[in-house]
């Protein structure tokens, strides 16, 4: 019976993303066993994937800088990974499959000394690209690349694309909804980690004022406070008609999960509802600030054929400014979400 380690330590979207891999690791190779190691702060995202036969979560690991004169007394300072590694050393692993790819995960891999597979991250073609403006990534989405990691193992792509499991409790999210949103709403995902990822308020704002259904604005607890400004700008006499519920920090992650599975369509930023969205082969309008798509983290729907439409404001010679993302726009103009065509994203989601 081959054992497995898969490592991702971060964050939601990415480690959807592996899901493929898990998938077919489980369901092509004889009798493996899977395990999956992660960070605890994102245990949620695989805790109900029946393709895992073992989750391991890494606590949030110290920063022993902040105590300039040592640890306090009688504390040792403590180093959440070396524990791990002796934890994961018992486990006897036939092979690791690195899908993070950095210092940690090299660092974990020798210490544990089995056979290891990573994925190229093209750092180099990342750095090209958002330094030089020169566009030497391959055509390939990180899924595929990932996939990789695994060929050698006589392991392929099924096409199933992403996967996505939450708890029959928290698929019964949408009964918490108001009546009048329970049925053919657009989920509007308004959060991202990054402020140069998100669109302007008022862009929301004219985006939600044209759309023809009830919207259900999904994000973080940090998103709570733009939320009820975009709620109470649209309960206007101009648009009394339409109707916006905030769910922001409302609802769980798995709850928000449910609530886009239940939607008619996906609005969203490049963050990690957008790839919980694709797993659930949702319709999605996603809109793209500081990173561009060619980074190869768009939707992935594996071989189905499912209708997205890419909103980003072209020939900016500054996009994209990063391969993650700013509090703010380092130039200051933040033209690649001012300039956003709101008529357009309301087109995609309001087509029948």
């Amino acid at each position: 019976m081959p054992k497995f380690l898969i490592i991702r330590f971060s964050s939601i979207g990415d480690i959807v993303l592996t899901s493929p891999v898990v998938r077919c690791l489980k369901q092509q190779v004889k009798d493996a066993e899977v395990h999956f190691l992660t960070k605890k702060s994102f245990a949620s995202v695989i805790e109900h994937n029946p393709f895992i036969d073992k989750k391991i979560y890494l606590e949030r690991e110290a920063h022993p800088s902040r105590w300039l004169s040592g640890p306090p007394k009688g504390r040792a300072f403590e180093n959440p990974l070396s524990e791990m590694i002796q934890q994961l050393r018992k486990e006897k692993y036939d092979y690791v499959i690195d899908l993070h790819n950095n210092l940690r995960t090299l660092n974990l891999k020798s210490k544990l000394g089995v056979k290891s597979f990573s994925f190229n991250k093209l750092n180099i073609e990342k750095w090209l690209l958002v330094n030089l403006k020169m566009d030497r990534m391959p055509d390939v989405h990180i899924v595929d690349r990932y996939m990789e990691a695994v060929k050698s193992l006589g392991v392929m792509n099924d096409g199933k694309g992403l996967d996505y499991f939450i708890s029959q409790e928290d698929g019964n999210a949408i009964q918490k909804l108001p009546e009048e949103f329970q049925k053919d709403y657009i989920a509007f995902v308004i959060g991202a980690k990054h402020n140069t990822k998100k669109l302007p308020t008022d862009k929301i704002i004219s985006i939600c004022k044209i759309l023809n259904r009830p919207i259900v604005l999904l994000g973080g607890k940090e998103d709570f406070d733009v939320g009820e400004k975009i709620t109470s700008a649209i309960q206007t006499a101009e648009v009394k008609s339409q109707m916006v519920f905030n769910a922001c920090g409302k609802f769980s992650l798995n709850e928000s999960a449910a609530l886009i599975k239940q939607s008619s369509k996906v609005i969203s930023h490049d963050t990690g509802l957008m790839h919980i969205a694709a797993a659930f082969k949702k319709e999605i309008i996603s809109v793209w600030g500081n990173t561009v798509p060619e980074f190869g983290m768009y939707p992935y729907y594996g071989s189905f054929e499912v209708t997205s439409y890419k909103s980003q404001v072209a020939n900016l010679r500054c996009r994209p400014c990063s391969k993650i993302g700013f509090d703010k726009c380092p130039k200051g103009h933040f033209r690649c979400m001012v300039e956003q065509d709101e008529i357009k994203i309301s087109e995609a989601a309001n087509r029948a």
